[in-house]
């Protein structure tokens, strides 16, 4: 094959500073168990955003960053038996785990101490072609269009995790701070299943699209929701407004904190943000089954997020766009159409 064009991470920094190089890399050969894509689309994550600056220090020198990948399969390494040449199939954060540890043997598998991750440890979406363990991989459902089917794969599935680790009761109070790629699906999903959503977030854009989508308030990121709230999700990588979420929770409410990095949170004062039984958790990637589940609902309440179309030269832009903050929906490289069938 001809070399292929990809991004890589030249030296994590500033977007101002281009951390990231548009170049020719040859075509990825897949290993045992691998498959080779064709991408397709491959959705801007702001870990991807994290990777190029250096919040996520890369782990693998001149990584092709992204890790929400629609794919064609061209080609298939020994002992891949689930997919076979021309099926669409995507790609998300988690690559590997061990599969033998207490973690992955009790259900757990996004703990696995040697868990691996597409787009950080091994390259991603940010470009022409890339591989995948098939045993990683996603069907995806046909009523899926390739735009909208890539934030799915992350911020649809991280989401997804987050609302269940946030134990929001039934036609409950949600409170979302922060409203960009994942945010506004989480919030598509709540919605779907009765709850009463107020989005707290900086861009008046942001705001727009959640009332458009039908929060019942949107308020600024430093303000405190009309009601108290049963359960609340910070995505914004702020640890500055887990204080003021904490005190809008309702006694015994839970604060899930869903982004991979978060800035320093303040000193917490015990009896307004604590007391009364209220809980803060992390979430930590997610299992496969999170992710199957996912899309069996995603297209069962046919939710479908807004997105903004970009070519893969323009990764540098669609990051921009995210790190400006006032996001509208999600942005996805477009990298190729499907083949005629």
């Amino acid at each position: 094959m001809t070399p292929m064009r990809a991004w890589v991470v030249r030296e994590p920094g500033p977007l101002a500073e281009s951390p990231l190089d548009l170049v020719e890399l040859p075509v990825p050969e897949p290993g045992p168990g691998e498959v080779l894509l064709r991408v397709l689309t491959c959705g801007v994550c702001r870990t991807d955003l994290h990777v190029a600056t250096g919040d996520l220090p890369v782990r693998r020198p001149r990584v092709v960053p992204g890790h929400e990948i629609v794919g064609e399969v061209v080609g298939s390494g020994p002992g891949c038996v689930r997919f076979l040449t021309g099926d669409r199939v995507g790609v998300p954060w988690l690559r590997g785990t061990c599969g033998s540890c207490a973690s992955c043997r009790t259900g757990r598998e996004n703990l696995c101490a040697r868990s691996r991750y597409t787009g950080w440890d091994a390259d991603g979406g940010y470009a022409e072609f890339t591989t995948v363990p098939e045993a990683f991989a996603y069907a995806l459902p046909d009523a899926l269009d390739d735009l909208s089917a890539a934030p799915l794969l992350c911020a649809g599935i991280i989401g997804y995790r987050a609302l269940k680790r946030a134990a929001l009761p039934p036609g409950g109070r949600l409170g979302i701070y922060g409203f960009g790629g994942s945010a506004h699906l989480t919030a598509q999903l709540a919605l779907a299943q009765g709850a009463e959503v107020h989005v707290l977030t900086r861009g008046e854009g942001a705001r727009r699209l959640a009332l458009d989508l039908g929060a019942t308030s949107a308020g600024g990121a430093d303000e405190q929701p009309p009601v108290p709230l049963d359960a609340a999700i910070l995505f914004a990588p702020a640890g500055e407004i887990v204080p003021a979420a904490l005190a809008a929770l309702a006694p015994g409410a839970t604060l899930a904190v869903a982004g991979i990095h978060l800035s320093d949170i303040p000193r917490l004062d015990y009896q307004r943000h604590l007391f009364h039984e209220k809980t803060v958790t992390s979430v930590v990637s997610n299992t496969r089954a999170d992710g199957e589940e996912f899309l069996a609902l995603a297209e069962r309440l046919g939710l479908r997020p807004t997105t903004h179309e970009y070519r893969l030269d323009e990764a540098t832009d669609a990051l921009a766009y995210l790190d400006a903050g006032d996001v509208r929906g999600a942005g996805v490289l477009r990298v190729a159409h499907r083949s005629a069938s």
